[in-house]
């Protein structure tokens, strides 16, 4: 028995097995180790056949290969939720069920040969010494100095008990985005359609209209807390499964903290976010007509002071924000000339389509994939809207190596790893109520995807899905989709719901 365990905890100290027999006697043999041993093999078994293996001829790579595909199908968090300390010994050698290991072991994409099992082990160890130190019939006293004399409690697990497993250690396994821009608060005021009229003038210009002067009722009000761009990516990447951060700046008043509180509880870090002093936050009022709406604007004037992030990320998101930032910008490319690895996404906001080009040379060029509709693709690269070929060929000229161009009802297009492909529109189950917010969650799912190490395809596959999703409900991220609920979605697709090359 002190054999197995010995072997999946990698112990080479020679009173181990002596230290087990003491702990047994101290329990007065009552099988303490036969029960764990059982416990273990049991749970693991019944994984491996969830996974379609056979526990008798899985061999540890096998077994190892399956449990990484289960982050990327986003299937690990349920299956392993309770395995922290189960492992499995193969040619002597562990392999490791639990959910930190695993989620590190596909993030960084270990081999085999390299695979990492510390937390399991380290979990497996409390586990050892607690069942023997709760048995009615052991000293607690005695069981830690037999247990600590046999190497089951080293001073490094000493802080292991006092961190939030099921939060803070997955988190750190997975990919980390950090989100840059502004945050709003919408209030979206619901017009009546009988106090208010949309006419098309000489220009061809629609026109929301109402009489003036006077107190038109209206239908209701929606207050939605922690818009903006940027925000909706990070809460977008939040809720399919990656730990996301988000850098914006914020007044101290009510709306401010109501947004700090609500992104908390989207499980957003928002150790970067900047409340400033005597400042309002961002606060916009959506005239709502029907599916369409009228924003009305104003952006506060903020210090826009580059925060060093405590964590690399492995992805910055780039988006909407003032035109007051651009000694932020400065900062940002910095950071990203001193941590190369970290990728770049940018999906302009309205002031870096009015700097231009020129003045964003650096940042084009740093980018890894950039996000616009067709008619800003035309504006960026001078050419004509008529060929997205060519304004993909032109975009990728700036420097990004993956280009995503959005064509409304006609769906969207990439161009990376030298394929060009056109993917529709995920049908709507019924008629948009609001679209807002339907870019950000296209764009955020895409980065989520490749963050997650899925291919450009699948990206492609997934983002039309959260759009869809998300004008289904008011405001920009009530309808973000949870991993599980996308790929629901996406298995009981249309049979023309494919991506195209072209």
């Amino acid at each position: 028995m002190a054999k197995f365990l010995q072997q999946l905890l990698n112990i080479s100290e020679p009173t181990f097995s002596v230290g087990i027999n003491q702990l047994e006697k101290a329990t007065g043999y009552s099988g303490v180790d036969t029960r764990l041993i059982a416990d273990i093999t049991h749970k693991a078994h019944d994984i491996m056949r969830k996974l379609n293996l056979d526990p008798a001829d899985t061999t540890g790579r096998e077994l190892y290969q399956s449990l990484i595909s289960t982050v990327k199908r986003g299937t690990f968090e349920a299956l392993l939720a309770d395995a922290d300390y189960i492992m499995m010994s193969f040619d002597g050698a562990p392999v490791s069920f639990n959910l930190i290991d695993v989620i590190e072991n596909s993030h960084h994409e270990l081999s085999y040969e390299k695979r990492i099992v510390s937390h399991g082990q380290r979990s497996l160890r409390g586990e050892i010494v607690q069942r023997y130190i709760q048995h009615p019939r052991t000293s607690e006293v005695v069981a830690r100095e037999i247990a600590s004399h046999i190497g089951l409690l080293p001073e490094s697990d000493s802080w292991y008990s006092e961190v939030d497993k099921s939060h803070k250690l997955i988190e750190s396994g997975l990919p980390r985005i950090l989100t840059i821009g502004d945050i709003v608060t919408d209030a979206f005021i619901a017009l009546r359609e009988d106090q208010a009229e949309v006419t098309t003038d000489e220009h061809g210009i629609k026109r929301l209209s109402m009489e003036f002067g006077s107190k038109p009722p209206y239908d209701h009000v929606d207050i939605v807390q922690a818009v903006g761009n940027s925000a909706n990516a990070a809460v977008a990447l939040s809720r399919l499964g990656l730990k996301a951060d988000l850098m914006a700046f914020l007044g101290d008043d009510q709306a401010g903290k109501d947004s700090l509180r609500y992104l908390s509880e989207q499980k957003v870090g928002t150790e970067l976010v900047s409340v400033q002093a005597g400042q309002k936050s961002n606060y916009h009022f959506a005239l709502r007509y029907g599916a369409d709406r009228t924003i009305l604007i104003k952006y506060e004037d903020y210090d826009y002071d580059w925060r060093e992030p405590v964590n690399e990320p492995d992805w910055i998101y780039l988006s909407m924000i003032s035109k007051s930032a651009w000694k932020l910008h400065e900062d940002l490319l910095k950071y990203l000339g001193e941590h190369p690895e970290v990728k770049l996404a940018f999906q302009p906001g309205t002031f870096h389509f009015e700097w231009g080009t020129e003045k964003l040379a650096e940042i084009y060029k740093r980018s890894y994939i950039v996000f616009m509709n067709r008619e800003e693709a035309a504006l960026v690269t001078g050419r004509s809207v008529e060929s997205v070929r060519d304004l993909a060929l032109a975009l990728h000229e700036l420097g990004p190596q993956i280009v995503v161009i959005t064509d409304g009802p006609n769906g969207s297009y990439v161009s990376g790893n030298y394929k060009f492909l056109m993917m529709p529109n995920y049908p709507d189950p019924a008629p948009p109520l609001d679209r807002t917010g339907a870019g950000d969650a296209f764009a955020s799912t895409i980065v989520a995807a490749l963050a997650l190490g899925e291919s450009l395809e699948t990206a492609m596959a997934w983002a039309p899905i959260n759009s869809m999703s998300v004008v289904q409900q008011l405001g920009a991220q009530a309808g973000l989709l949870k991993s599980e609920d996308l790929k629901a979605y996406l298995e009981t697709a249309p049979e023309d719901y494919k991506i195209k090359e072209l």
